[in-house]
């Protein structure tokens, strides 16, 4: 492994060793319910200053070394020659919110001062990774471990536009949660201004709240073999939906038709997971039911939408919602031999994901290793 690899490794166990200073436990009930007038703490006790200080010394570092980066990732150039495009206000295909926060930084800086706009976009996007996880997640440290090792944080130095979309429907989810549908469809539209595929997250988010509401009946299932089967023998019309938004997917490099293996291996064995803490922890839990039914729709789209371009984000739109949702099983569980093996699993498994992604990252189409900043390089 080249040496700049460590920086990703330290990078890791540093944030989660300050994650398990964090005792999220007894805040995230307050959280998810809407704050102070459903009983959240009021004031700042001595474990809420710690989490504070904590989570605040996690985001330093997870900012400094997304913000610090330099030629990092395939599209980082392609970027560069957008931003100057952006500046000459000659077209581009980005999203208007994208562009004139763009254009806008390069007149504070100067045309062609790419660093301070890439710098800009990682503080916003790992602000929303943490405090999505403030919010959501009861075990602050595991919920961190997920998001590191899952490469959802190590991907946003990829795709920067995407990347700051799924990070604000991460932090939109608790909207809800909350049944609070009017702030989470403006944060949404919000999301929308940087990347268009996130307007997505609006009915299957919502279905899925409804859903971890409502006791299932016959017709339930009806509709969710209809839809099923609409993707298998409807795939021209959705494709012809998809090409109305994007129409250079295509037959592009991102129209490749491909299947992720292991994006569904890891949603399956979610699911297993689930059966087994069926009772304990979703049955009555409407939160982790939202989890579980985000979870089922991302396999349904990993196993069957392969025709769409990039159907890889699409689905991590929904399979984000593990990093909340495996801890919250595992904790769950009863103590003993079977939890304690569960925790192992999900750990090693995880781990061994993280290493086949440090592999990948050297690869010409990632390029996220070897890791330069401007300060050292």
């Amino acid at each position: 492994m080249e040496s700049s690899a460590w920086v990703y490794v330290a990078l890791t166990v540093l944030t989660v060793a300050l994650g398990l200073c964090i005792d999220n436990q007894r805040f995230v009930p307050g959280y998810l319910q809407g704050g102070r007038p459903y009983g959240a703490s009021v004031g700042c006790d001595n474990q809420l200053a710690r989490n504070r200080i904590a989570m605040f010394a996690i985001y330093v570092l997870l900012t400094g070394v997304s913000a610090c980066r330099i030629a990092v990732g395939n599209d980082y150039w392609v970027y560069r020659d957008n931003f100057k495009l952006i500046a000459q206000e000659r077209h581009v295909s980005s999203e208007f919110g994208f562009n004139y926060i763009v254009k806008w930084i390069q007149q504070l800086f100067g045309y062609d001062n790419y660093i301070p706009v890439f710098a800009f976009f990682s503080i916003v996007t790992v602000f929303f990774f943490v405090r999505s996880i403030r919010d959501q997640g009861e075990n602050f440290a595991f919920s961190l471990f997920l998001l590191l090792t899952g490469g959802y944080y190590f991907h946003s130095l990829n795709s920067v536009r995407y990347y700051l979309a799924l990070a604000i429907a991460m932090f939109a989810m608790k909207f809800v949660l909350r049944k609070e549908y009017g702030k989470f469809v403006l944060w949404i539209l919000v999301g929308a201004m940087f990347h268009k595929s996130i307007f997505l997250v609006i009915p299957v988010y919502l279905v899925a709240g409804w859903l971890a509401g409502a006791p299932l009946k016959k017709w339930h299932y009806g509709v969710g073999i209809a839809g099923l089967l609409s993707l298998i023998f409807g795939q021209n019309v959705y494709r012809e939906i998809i090409f109305m938004f994007y129409p250079y997917y295509r037959d592009s490099m991102f129209d490749r038709g491909e299947i992720s293996y292991a994006n569904i291996a890891k949603c399956v064995c979610v699911l297993a997971l689930c059966l087994l803490c069926y009772k304990k922890s979703l049955r009555q839990s409407r939160v982790n039911r939202f989890y579980f039914f985000l979870n089922l729709f991302a396999l349904v789209v990993y196993c069957c939408g392969s025709f769409i371009p990039e159907v890889s984000r699409i689905g991590y739109y929904m399979m984000v919602s593990q990093i909340f949702l495996l801890p919250n099983l595992l904790s769950g569980m009863e103590n003993g031999w079977m939890k304690r093996l569960c925790q192992a699993g999900v750990v090693l498994a995880f781990s061994a994901y993280f290493g086949l992604l440090l592999k990948d990252m050297y690869s010409v189409d990632i390029r996220l290793l070897p890791y330069l900043n401007w300060i050292f390089n």
